[in-house]
C-alpha cells in the first residue's frame, strides 16, 4: 500500500503497512521527532487487543449491583447484538428507574489526536442526545488545583499557558528563565489535537546560546534539558512555596524588589508582605527559615534573589508542582514573585504556567481553530472535579468543598467510559477499586485490556487511530493533518462513533444523535466550517478532497502570545485583567471569604499531610513517564523497550541505594501503608539524596486484584499514592508526591501479566 498521512499526540508522521508489517515515518517538517512513534509498531495485532465483546462473568449471572468481584471476575464472549442489547437496556433501566443524575459519563481527553473521534466528545454527546444528560466531571488529573486558583488571582488558565509567552520570544528577549519544576522535554514531546513540529529543544539551544540563564528548581537533573546549559538546583519535593516566600523576602530586604509595579498592577501586597516579615506570629519566612524546609542552603538562596535583580526574568511553575497537597501555593507564589520583580507583560519575561509541560505551550496560535465536535446540552447540573471519582462512589450523597462551593456528591448507577484509563491516572488503587466495586454497572470502550477494561462488566472492543479516519489539529499546531485510515480494524473492532450511532437508534435517537452523517461526512462538515472561518478572514485553503489528497495542510498563524498581560501591562485601566479588582491579586478577598483553612488568602507554606519518617524515609515523585503518553501503548515498542527486566525503571541515588543494600538493575520493592510496587533500579546522581522517582503509566498488574495492600508486578505508583484533593478549593490530584522505603526483593520477582489478555469464561 502507499504512505498514508496521520497524526498522533506525538507527532504527525506517514505509515505504510505491508505483510503486516507497519512502517512508521516522522512528518518531514518536524525538526525534532518524538521517539514515542515508535510505540506504533507492534500494537495492532497485539495479544492484548480486545477482540470482541465481552461480558464479566458475575453481572451476567447475578444482574447488575455492587461487586467486590471486579477485577478478579472472568469474561465471556458475546455477540455484538447481544452486546447492543444488554448495553441499551441497562442505560434505559438506569435513567428510568433513577434518572441521567445516576449516570457517569467518564472519559478523558487523550485518546485519540483526531478531532472527531474524540472520545470524551462521543460518549458525552451519546448522552446529551439520548437521555437528557449525565453527571460531568471537571478539569484535569494534571492541572486541576492551577486551573481552579487562576482565574481567582490572573485569569482564565487557558490564556495564561496557551497564550502565554513564546518559546520564539524566549530566545530573543529572556535573561534568566527561573523553571520551578523543570522544562522537561518528555513532557513537551506531547500534545492534545496533534502536534508537528517538536521545537522547544531548538529554541532552548538558541536562548542558552544568546545567554539565557536556566535555573531548574527541582528535585530531579532532567527536567531540565542539556541543550539549556543551565544550573540544578536540587529542592525537597512540595517545598518549593518556601524557596518562593524566602526570595520574596530577601528582595523586600534587600530594596531589589519593583514597589511601583505592585503599587499600580497587584491587590494585597502589604498583607503577603506582613505574613513573610512575620508580624502576626512572628516567623518570619527569611532564607534561614526555607532552608530548614527546603534543603537549599541559605546563602544560595539570598544569591539566587540577587541572579534575578535587575534582570529580564521569566518565572515558570511545572504542572508537577500543582500535583500535590496544597498546589496551589506555588502557583500563586510564583505569580506574585514575577510581579514582585515587575516583569508581567515585559517580552521574555513574567509569569509562566506549565511552560513545557506540553507541546502546545509556547507556542503561536492558529488563525482559526478547527471545530469540535458538538456535545449538545447536558440537561443534569452536576459535577465533580476529576479526581475525586473515588469519593464520589464511595460516598454518595457526602456534601463536599469546591471553589466556594458546597456540593453534594451523586449517587452513581451507572459509568460509560470511552477513551480513558481511570487505574493509570487515580491514586490509591486499592481505593479506586473498591469504589467501582460499588456501581451496579460500568461499560467501558477499549482498544486494549487496559485496567480499567478489567473492572468492567461489559467491554466493547474499538478502534485504535490508525484504523479509521480523522482529521488531526490543535490551535497552536499550523498543519491540519488528514489522518488517513492505515489497517483495517482489529478483529470485531468498531470505532466509538458506530458504537453509539446504533444504540441511539435502538434507543429512538438516532437521528439527534448522527445527524444523518457518517463519520466521513462530520469530518467534511467540519473542514467546510474551518473554511468558511479562513474565509471570512479574507484566507482560502483548498477544498476537502485535495485536502485529504495532500494529507497536510499549512495554516496561518496569529504572533499574539502574552496579550492579556502585555495589554494589562500597556493600560490596566483599558485593559483590566478578569479577576475581581482588574488587577494581580495577591490577596484574594474572594478567595479568604471562602474561609477554607487549606487554601487561606494569599500564598502561603502549609505543610503537608505526609512527611518522610522512620518507616517511610524517601520522597516518592510519580511524574510522567518518557516513553509513552500516560498509559498509553505502554505495550508499544519503545515503552516495553525502556523497561528493565520487564518492569518500570526506578531511579535513587547512589546514598540511598548502599544504605540498602541495592545495586543497579535489582528489582526491588517500593513500600507504604497503601501497597508495594515492584520496579527495577537505575542508580543515578541525576537525583537528590532522600528521593525516588518512579514514573506513572505502567499498566497496573496486582498479584491479588482484591488485596486491601496490593502488590503491583508492573510498578505502577499509584499503588502507594494518596488519594485526597489539592485542598477545597480546587481538589485537585495530588498523586505527585507521597512517601515510602525501598527495600530489595529476595527470590524471583513475580512475572508480569500486564500485557496478557484475562482468561475467556465459557457459559
Amino acid at each position: 500500500m502507499t504512505d498514508r498521512s496521520h497524526s498522533s499526540h506525538w507527532g504527525a508522521f506517514s505509515a505504510r503497512l505491508h505483510d503486516n508489517r507497519l512502517t512508521i515515518t516522522p512528518f518531514a517538517g518536524d525538526p525534532d521527532p518524538s521517539p514515542l512513534l515508535k510505540n506504533f509498531e507492534n500494537v495492532l495485532n497485539h495479544p492484548v487487543r480486545v477482540t470482541q465483546p465481552m461480558v464479566r462473568r458475575g453481572w451476567l449471572e447475578d444482574g447488575p449491583g455492587a461487586d467486590e468481584r471486579r477485577g478478579s471476575d472472568d469474561y465471556i464472549a458475546i455477540s455484538w447484538e447481544q452486546a447492543y442489547q444488554l448495553a441499551a437496556d441497562e442505560l434505559q433501566r438506569v435513567s428510568a428507574e433513577s434518572g441521567p443524575q445516576a449516570v457517569f459519563g467518564g472519559s478523558y481527553g487523550w485518546s485519540s489526536a483526531g478531532r472527531f473521534h474524540h472520545a470524551q466528545s462521543q460518549v458525552h454527546r451519546f448522552l446529551n442526545t439520548v437521555i437528557g444528560g449525565y453527571v460531568r466531571s471537571v478539569n484535569s488529573y494534571s492541572s486541576g488545583a492551577a486551573s481552579v486558583i487562576l482565574p481567582h488571582i490572573v485569569g482564565d488558565m487557558n490564556e495564561v499557558a496557551r497564550r502565554g509567552v513564546s518559546w520564539e520570544e524566549i530566545s530573543q528577549h529572556t535573561e534568566v528563565l527561573l523553571s520551578f519544576g523543570g522544562l522537561a522535554l518528555k513532557n513537551a514531546q506531547v500534545a492534545s489535537g496533534g502536534l508537528s513540529e517538536h521545537t522547544e529543544r531548538g529554541f532552548i539551544h538558541a536562548a542558552a546560546t544568546r545567554g539565557t540563564q536556566f535555573l531548574s528548581v527541582s528535585p530531579l537533573r532532567s527536567d531540565l534539558p542539556q541543550e539549556a546549559q543551565g544550573e540544578w538546583i536540587p529542592i525537597r519535593p512540595g517545598t518549593d512555596a518556601a524557596l518562593m516566600l524566602a526570595l520574596l523576602h530577601t528582595l523586600v530586604a534587600n530594596d531589589w524588589h519593583d514597589q511601583a509595579f505592585l503599587d499600580r498592577y497587584c491587590v494585597g501586597w502589604d498583607t503577603l508582605a506582613a505574613y513573610i516579615g512575620g508580624e502576626a506570629d512572628g516567623q518570619v519566612r527569611d532564607a534561614g527559615w526555607a532552608a530548614a524546609i527546603c534543603g537549599i542552603d541559605a546563602q544560595r538562596i539570598v544569591a539566587l534573589a540577587a541572579q534575578l535583580q535587575g534582570r529580564r526574568v521569566l518565572v515558570s511553575v511545572a504542572h508537577a508542582l500543582q500535583r500535590a497537597q496544597h498546589g496551589e501555593q506555588p502557583v500563586w507564589l510564583a505569580l506574585v514573585l514575577a510581579a514582585a520583580l515587575g516583569q508581567p507583560g515585559l517580552p521574555g519575561g513574567g509569569f509562566a504556567y506549565a511552560l513545557g509541560a506540553l507541546g502546545h505551550y509556547g507556542k503561536h496560535h492558529n488563525l482559526a481553530s478547527f471545530p469540535a465536535l458538538p456535545q449538545g446540552k447536558n440537561g443534569i447540573d452536576r459535577l465533580i472535579p476529576v479526581a475525586r471519582i473515588a469519593d464520589m462512589l464511595l460516598h454518595p450523597g457526602k456534601s463536599f468543598r469546591y471553589n466556594g462551593r458546597d456540593l453534594t456528591y451523586p449517587t452513581i448507577k451507572l459509568a460509560w467510559w470511552a477513551g480513558g484509563n481511570p487505574f493509570h491516572h487515580h491514586q490509591d488503587l486499592a481505593r479506586l477499586r473498591q469504589a467501582f466495586s460499588k456501581l451496579d454497572t460500568l461499560i467501558v470502550h477499549e482498544v486494549a485490556w487496559t485496567a480499567t477494561a478489567r473492572h468492567a462488566d461489559l467491554v466493547l472492543p474499538c478502534t485504535m487511530t490508525l484504523e479509521r479516519e480523522d482529521i488531526g489539529g490543535a490551535p497552536t499546531d499550523r498543519h491540519l493533518v488528514a489522518m488517513q485510515q492505515v489497517a483495517q480494524p482489529h478483529a470485531q473492532a468498531k470505532d466509538d462513533y458506530t458504537i453509539f450511532a446504533e444504540l441511539a437508534r435502538r434507543l429512538g435517537r438516532e437521528a439527534e444523535f448522527t445527524e444523518g452523517r457518517t463519520a466521513r461526512q462530520w469530518l467534511i462538515y467540519h473542514y467546510q466550517q474551518l473554511q468558511q472561518r479562513l474565509a471570512a478572514q479574507a484566507v482560502v485553503i483548498p477544498d476537502f478532497a485535495q485536502f485529504w489528497q495532500q494529507g497536510v495542510l499549512a495554516l496561518p498563524q496569529i504572533k499574539d502570545g502574552g496579550r492579556m498581560l502585555k495589554a494589562f501591562r500597556a493600560d490596566p485601566q483599558q485593559y483590566p485583567l478578569p479577576t475581581p479588582s482588574g488587577k494581580i491579586e495577591i490577596f484574594s478577598a474572594t478567595i479568604a471569604a471562602f474561609a477554607d483553612a487549606d487554601c487561606p488568602g494569599h500564598g502561603q507554606w502549609l505543610t503537608p499531610l505526609e512527611q518522610p519518617d522512620a518507616q517511610h524515609p524517601l520522597y516518592l515523585i510519580a511524574n510522567q513517564p518518557a516513553s509513552r503518553l500516560h498509559s498509553q501503548l505502554d505495550y508499544g515498542q519503545h515503552s516495553v523497550d525502556m523497561k528493565r527486566r520487564g518492569r518500570e525503571v526506578c531511579r535513587m541515588h547512589p546514598h540511598d541505594a548502599r544504605s540498602r543494600g541495592i545495586s543497579d538493575n535489582d528489582v526491588v520493592q517500593i513500600v507504604n501503608t497503601r501497597g508495594i510496587a515492584l520496579a527495577c533500579v537505575d542508580i543515578s546522581e541525576a537525583i537528590m539524596p532522600g528521593v525516588v522517582q518512579l514514573p506513572t503509566g505502567a499498566w497496573y498488574d496486582p498479584v491479588d486484584p482484591l488485596a486491601a495492600r496490593p502488590m503491583c508486578r508492573h510498578g505502577n505508583p499509584n499503588v502507594l499514592t494518596l488519594d485526597i484533593g489539592t485542598s477545597a478549593l480546587s481538589q485537585g490530584c495530588s498523586g505527585q508526591i507521597t512517601v515510602v522505603d525501598v527495600l530489595p526483593f529476595n527470590g524471583e520477582p513475580p512475572a508480569v501479566q500486564a500485557f496478557l489478555p484475562p482468561l475467556a469464561g465459557k457459559r
